[in-house]
């Protein structure tokens, strides 16, 4: 028997996705307040969150412009939090959201645009806040000053050249930190106030934020609720730590991850692998200063989130590399590998440092990642590290996350012996965090439909389906089945996700010996719909929206049900807090 609380159960949530009645196109900060008593009054020990650093333009999570700064487009913008504001105005310029409020998607364009126009007029109208929060905001700068003045700048540059990110393209006059100060100071004989009052505004945004994921961590924890952030294993090559501290970096290489073969549809992906364009780390560079870079960043952090996630953590061991830009791709795209060299100037997307290719190299990786993580560990002063071991596993990966005791992942239909049976849930260890999916993934709703649609193209269409894809399907709802205690047809067809078979699905999943339980907001509320499509960017990637608020939820009969069954399912497999 485990101790009390130690099992747990927690829902995905991503910060965007969550919906309230007078937002304005995106879930903010009272969103997530809402979705915290929610999961109090149900038994839910902990909500993970999505990346929530500023994004870029891509709008993706995970390639934020900067690793301190929080993104001002979850900032819940009312006459509560910006008092000094009139209701009136706050409402005529939160009407320009028009159809982007109640929207299934977010429509960011049309959200950042809203929420620029009203945190410029918060700004311009700060000196009516009063001297309290005057004097708030100025200690905020002071404290926040070994973060907060070099992204002011950055995001002031930004500005000044039209929003582009693209630092190493901007004129020469200030494309190094150096001569971006000298730049600024130009600027700033021109008209100090002007300058001045820029640089102020993106420091106002970042204390709003602050303040209010601040407050957010306090009401969760009054609550017994604990927020999961997540720690990509990556910062965007244009982001504001790179301009900085390029010391930190190797900007000639690109993180990404090996080729997969034909299973893959794009064909770059095939023949290459995946080019994620994150500038990889000088880890010997950040050792010898003791991870100052990384044991900041996790220190910030875990003011917010009691729990966090490593990104792709076998990056801390070795990564994949590749020796050109995501942008020059298509140059290499069906090239050998000595064209390609003849390109490069003979280097090859590789294994950084090394491969995992003999005992000898096994060793040494394991040996980094063991100093790395143990920084991470460090910083972290005591919240929970959960380590997202994904993928293509070296068999040293699991038993050292075991000794430094980082939880790692278990997805029941990944994690099958060598006949194909899937591992017990009660053979799961102990420290583990069992899902069935991830943001990256259909939600197991989605798979068990998606194998059903399969099988029934391949019966009608056997041309159009090869047989390889619904064989797979067979194999997913078997191993699924067999995982759950789900009756098995012999000769039959698989039956439909009934209510019944979703439920089996989920208390088997949370009857695990996982410490940590995890279902996604699209799994609780049987919503088929993928968060991101890996390897792509736009479309629909990183905009769903929960199509019900918490109220709608706490008040439409159905969904009531849906939250009783699952706080008694929490119930009685002791993972009630």
């Amino acid at each position: 028997m485990h101790p009390p609380g130690k099992r747990q159960a927690g829902i995905l949530v991503p910060a965007f996705s969550a919906r309230r009645e007078g937002d304005l196109g995106i879930g903010d900060t009272q969103a997530l307040r809402e979705w915290v008593d929610w999961a109090a009054d149900h038994g839910v020990a902990f909500i993970q969150l999505l990346p929530v650093n500023e994004n870029g333009p891509e709008e993706s999570p995970y390639s934020a412009i900067s690793s301190a700064a929080l993104d001002p487009i979850y900032l819940t913008l009312d006459e509560e939090r910006i008092p000094w504001l009139a209701a009136d105005e706050i409402a005529r310029i939160g009407g320009r959201a028009g159809a982007a409020a109640a929207a299934d998607r977010v429509d960011y364009p049309a959200v950042r645009a809203v929420k620029r126009d009203l945190l410029e007029l918060a700004w311009s109208k700060f000196d009516e806040a009063g001297a309290a929060l005057a004097k708030e905001f100025a200690r905020f700068r002071r404290q926040e000053d070994d973060w907060l003045g070099d992204y002011s700048l950055f995001r002031f540059l930004m500005e000044h050249h039209g929003e582009t990110l693209t630092w190493d393209k901007w004129p020469e006059i200030c494309r190094t930190p150096e001569k971006a100060a000298a730049y600024l100071e130009k600027l700033r004989r021109g008209d100090r106030e002007a300058v001045d009052y820029r640089l102020g505004y993106y420091a106002f945004v970042q204390w709003l934020c602050h303040r209010q994921w601040q407050a957010l961590r306090e009401h969760a924890d009054r609550r017994g609720v604990k927020l999961m952030g997540d720690v990509p294993i990556g910062v965007s090559w244009h982001s504001c730590d790179v301009f900085f501290q390029r010391d930190e970096f190797h900007l000639d290489w690109c993180g990404g991850s090996p080729p997969e073969g034909m299973g893959q549809s794009d064909p770059f992906f095939q023949q290459w692998g995946q080019n994620w364009g994150i500038p990889l780390y000088r880890w010997d560079h950040m050792e010898a200063n003791g991870f100052r870079w990384w044991k900041t960043r996790i220190a910030r952090l875990t003011r917010i989130f009691r729990m966090f996630r490593l990104d792709h953590i076998l990056g801390f061991y070795r990564i994949y590399a590749f020796p050109w830009r995501p942008e020059s791709n298509h140059e290499f795209l069906g090239l050998s590998h000595e064209q390609a060299a003849e390109i490069t100037g003979g280097r090859l997307p590789r294994w950084f440092l090394r491969p995992d290719d003999t005992v000898e190299n096994k060793a040494a990786n394991r040996a980094d990642g063991d100093v790395r993580l143990r920084a991470i560990l460090e910083a972290a002063e005591g919240a929970e590290v959960i380590a997202e071991d994904l993928g293509w596993v070296p068999e040293y990966v699991r038993p050292h996350l075991t000794d430094l005791d980082i939880t790692g992942f278990r997805i029941p239909h990944w994690d099958c012996n060598e006949f194909g049976h899937p591992t017990p849930g009660n053979c799961f260890p102990e420290n583990s965090l069992a899902t069935y999916s991830t943001h990256d993934h259909d939600p197991v709703n989605g798979i068990w439909r998606g194998c059903l649609n399969v099988i029934r193209r391949h019966q009608e269409n056997p041309d159009a389906v090869p047989a390889w894809q619904a064989h797979g399907a067979h194999n997913t709802l078997r191993i699924l089945s067999e995982f759950a205690g789900i009756p098995i047809p012999s000769h039959g067809p698989w039956p439909p996700l009934t209510e019944g078979i979703r439920l089996r699905l989920i208390k088997s999943l949370l009857a695990s010996n996982s410490r940590y339980a995890l279902l996604m907001v699209t799994e609780l509320l049987d919503i088929d719909t993928r968060i991101n499509e890996p390897g792509t960017r736009g479309g629909n990637n990183w905009r769903f929206r929960v199509p019900y608020t918490v109220r709608q939820i706490r008040e439409d009969t159905g969904l009531q049900e849906i939250s009783r069954k699952f706080a008694a399912a929490i119930s009685l497999t002791r993972r009630m807090p």
